[in-house]
């Protein structure tokens, strides 16, 4: 891995953390009648706090992209993954509270797990899978289960919705980073003619909305400890998936590099959970009516 692509992701991750958190605090706020509907993003565009968390996430979305077309995905991602560690520490910077055991730990499982994947398994690019079922059956399979939780999410109540949503939001935008990297990939093959007459720079526009709409309603009816980690732990996983299944990305395959990769992976999830579980992590309004009572508002 290049220098400047860990410095971009980092840079990525830092940006996305402190957007969360910041997202969080004023969707927390917002009327839970605008649940998983376009409304709540016309609400929160009026407020001070969430266009700069917008701004930091587009910002980190930017860094991403640069990092995505100058390294592999299975390189980036977990990187990105790192988002946790920076939102831990905007929140705890704004609730006072020490990191303990349980952050201290989250934080070296992250951090290990991260290098771990990446030393043993070393993404490396090849050739993209040109068939072009492949391409639709993983981005189907990805697509699909987040339309299975969002639909599930809908029909519970709110203390399990924002883990779904989170869950179904993390893999959409996987897939989108995915998209990202093959939209730069014909841009410098082509330039503008090539990018705007293939359709996925339109998908990456239309998944990142949609996992917007999910997120802001995954912030907006719990804690922010009950949705990052979610978030945070579907994404790159996702994200690996795409990269491996069809844009060709390879990993090392013998027993020892794959048990290191599982291992590495497993760390990951877990930091992810004990960092976003972190006391520190804001808490935002407490919500109490079942989700589904929203929908025949």
């Amino acid at each position: 891995m290049s220098l400047l692509v860990l410095v971009l992701s980092v840079s990525a991750a830092c940006c996305l953390g402190f957007g969360f958190v910041l997202q969080q605090n004023a969707a927390s706020r917002a009327p839970l009648n605008d649940f998983l509907s376009p409304r709540l993003l016309l609400d929160l565009i009026r407020v001070p706090r969430w266009l700069g968390g917008i701004g930091l996430m587009v910002c980190g979305m930017v860094l991403g992209a640069v990092a995505l077309g100058k390294g592999e995905v299975s390189q980036v991602e977990p990187l990105l993954a790192t988002n946790l560690l920076f939102a831990l520490g905007l929140s705890r910077h704004q609730t006072k509270k020490p990191l303990g055991r349980q952050g201290w730990s989250g934080l070296a499982l992250l951090a290990g797990g991260v290098t771990a994947f990446i030393l043993a398994g070393r993404p490396r690019g090849g050739d993209a899978v040109s068939d072009p079922l492949r391409h639709w059956l993983i981005i189907g399979v990805m697509t699909g289960l987040a339309l299975l939780l969002t639909t599930y999410a809908k029909r519970s109540r709110l203390g399990a919705a924002p883990v779904l949503l989170a869950l179904a939001a993390g893999m959409l935008y996987g897939v989108q980073d995915a998209l990202t990297r093959v939209s730069g990939q014909r841009f410098g093959a082509g330039g503008w003619g090539e990018l705007l007459t293939a359709w996925q720079p339109y998908a990456v526009l239309v998944l990142g909305v949609s996992g917007l709409v999910l997120v802001q309603s995954a912030f907006e009816t719990a804690e922010l400890r009950m949705s990052l980690p979610a978030l945070t732990a579907a994404q790159p996983l996702a994200g690996i998936l795409c990269g491996v299944g069809f844009l060709g990305d390879r990993l090392r395959t013998d027993v020892g590099a794959l048990t290191w990769e599982a291992a590495g992976l497993a760390a990951i999830v877990t930091g992810i959970v004990l960092l976003g579980m972190h006391p520190a992590m804001p808490a935002g309004a407490k919500r109490t009516e079942p989700a589904r009572d929203l929908q025949r508002r």
